[in-house]
């Protein structure tokens, strides 16, 4: 009766799953019909908010129980680059930083990643860091990415950090030739720095197998306390907690002209280095114990 005078019919129990059931045969007929939009670096926004983004939440929220702080640092629209610093064995970190700024995000925006040649070579992982928005990490990929006005985020160590030793845990490596820079310099697109602790943690390497890693052309062969002992079982990343702190943005839109500029670019570069070192150092101390709650 209550119906009947315009009152809502109460959900049945078995609603809710119908609904996720037609949902996830819709998704499917759009996949396989070919009905979704990807753009010209082959990113695919459905999968990536529908298969990728869930699986990496439950990653980042019940696995590491990470804590994020300064998103008001990112911008709301507009370009952004977005500098991280890089670590633990395999990039998680780049994963899960993509993962949380989009979820944590007032504008829920994506970011778009600069990977290594890598990446773009390997049967299967190439094609979902396309499909989540990744692209090489060159400088013309990187300008036309910012020059329309998208995130793109970079992690300047490369291999250099997440293959460093668990006893130069949280210590920066060299940042290369500042490339990102001179990106960031070109299209007046604002620095935004991010310190990443509980990556180092994940997959501590014990020791590098430098003549297997030439072997099988990979540029390190990691021993970590579980792998390669506990063979498949070792690829489970132990359960750190993380800390993400996005830091004020550095303004490049003065320094347009002085995208060529050596002296300017490596100045820029040591800056936000800098930035992203000392920021780990204080989370470090708001996180003595690294396997805590």
């Amino acid at each position: 009766m209550a119906a009947g005078r315009g009152g809502s019919v109460p959900e049945r129990p078995g609603d809710h799953w119908d609904r996720k059931v037609a949902a996830g045969l819709a998704f499917l007929r759009r996949r396989l019909s070919g009905d979704y939009e990807v753009d010209e670096f082959g990113f695919d926004p459905e999968l990536t908010g529908k298969v990728l983004h869930p699986v990496l939440r439950l990653l980042y929220r019940d696995w590491f129980r990470t804590e994020v702080s300064g998103m008001e640092h990112v911008p709301v629209d507009g370009a952004g680059l977005v500098v991280g610093n890089h670590s633990g064995t395999i990039a998680l970190d780049a994963l899960v930083l993509s993962a949380v700024l989009h979820d944590r995000h007032p504008a829920h925006r994506y970011l778009r990643l600069l990977g290594a040649d890598l990446v773009f070579r390997m049967p299967i992982v190439s094609e979902l860091a396309r499909k989540s928005g990744g692209t090489v990490a060159c400088n013309p990929d990187a300008e036309r990415l910012l020059g329309s006005g998208e995130l793109v985020g970079v992690f300047p160590e490369g291999f250099k950090g997440i293959g460093k030793l668990y006893a130069d845990r949280y210590k920066l490596q060299r940042f290369g030739r500042g490339g990102f820079v001179s990106a960031a310099l070109r299209t007046g697109t604002p620095i935004v720095p991010v310190a990443i602790v509980g990556a180092e943690e994940t997959y501590p390497m014990l020791a590098d197998i430098k003549p297997l890693a030439r072997l099988l052309k990979l540029p390190y062969f990691p021993v970590t306390p579980t792998f390669p002992w506990l063979g498949p079982l070792g690829m489970v990343p132990l359960p750190s907690k993380w800390l993400i702190e996005f830091c004020p943005p550095i303004p490049t839109d003065h320094l347009t002209d002085s995208a060529d500029d050596p002296l300017v670019v490596f100045n820029l570069a040591d800056q936000v280095r800098e930035t992203i070192q000392q920021t780990l150092h204080q989370l470090l101390e708001r996180r003595p114990d690294p396997f805590g709650p």
